[in-house]
């Protein structure tokens, strides 16, 4: 059976800098907390205060840093609403809607095979030595 590629051929026959920008989006779209920041806007708009009290672990700063490179890459829209003190909103653009069901896909398939993946690792943890 033939492996597909994660990065399409298109790509990874192209230019350097054209296979080192769809790295760079894949590191954005699928590092730990984006993919949580996403799922939890694909619900609705939120505040910062419901993000990071929905998003179990995350720091306030880690919260504000993902919001910020998720904004700048045009899959999260900040508003900010001139009242006293001042009230935040984030959600979705247009382009982050696109990942709706991708991440939707890939929070399902967590939920089901949750238990798949742990008996996998107490299985190779008992048949591998730990080496560190």
């Amino acid at each position: 059976m033939r492996k597909t590629a994660l990065i399409p051929a298109s790509v990874t026959r192209g230019e350097p800098q054209q296979r080192c920008l769809a790295r760079d989006v894949f590191d954005r779209i699928g590092d730990k907390w984006s993919v949580e920041v996403i799922y939890n806007l694909t619900e609705g708009t939120r505040r910062f205060t419901e993000l990071r009290r929905e998003i179990d672990g995350i720091s306030q700063r880690m919260l504000t840093v993902t919001l910020r490179a998720l904004e700048r890459d045009g899959i999260v829209r900040r508003t900010v609403f001139p009242v006293v003190p001042p009230r935040v909103e984030y959600e979705l653009t247009p382009l982050g809607e696109t990942l709706r069901s991708l991440i939707g896909a890939l929070v399902d398939w967590s939920t089901e095979h949750t238990a798949d993946v742990d008996a996998a690792r107490l299985d190779y943890d008992r048949r591998v030595p730990e080496t560190l």
